[in-house]
């Protein structure tokens, strides 16, 4: 594989979605770094495999964004809405967690923000229903990246 291809390191877990859908974490390494995918697939009669729907995030804000969204109540309607963070990704551009609501229902935003225009398209919403699978396949993702990686970047 060439030096600018995503390479999968560690499949952590899904997440089934009642739309079909799937939200996958993942561990992929970019020009030597590591990084955590969180993506939306689909399965159809025509396609099936990973949509635009998605962000990357630093090992180092999925040890911040943790314990984050598992201090968020299990129970939707006990969880306020607003900004849990704003995360560092690379000069200029950062990530926003964030609990809102989208097309009638409300759910976690991770959503990429860059400094010359705001939020961007790139990110994900997450109803908030399927909180406590989140709440998990984040916590296996942190063990994950806190465990020694076979390859070293």
């Amino acid at each position: 594989m060439g030096e600018s291809s995503f390479t999968l390191l560690r499949d952590i877990g899904s997440c089934l979605l009642e739309d079909g859908c799937e939200v996958r974490f993942t561990i992929d390494a970019y020009r030597g770094y590591r990084y955590v995918s969180v993506r939306r697939y689909v399965s159809s009669d025509t396609f099936a495999g990973a949509t635009r729907d998605g962000i990357t995030m630093t090992p180092e804000i999925i040890r911040v964004l943790v314990p984050l969204v598992a201090a968020l109540p299990d129970i939707p309607s006990a969880i306020c809405d607003g900004q849990l963070g704003k995360f560092a990704k690379r000069p200029g551009i950062c990530i926003v967690a964030s609990v809102g609501s989208f097309k009638g229902k409300r759910g976690l935003d991770l959503r990429q923000w860059q400094e010359d225009c705001g939020l961007t398209k790139k990110g994900i919403w997450i109803p908030l229903e399927k909180l406590p699978e989140i709440k998990q396949l984040f916590l296996k993702t942190k063990e994950a990246l806190d465990e020694k990686p076979e390859i070293d970047f």
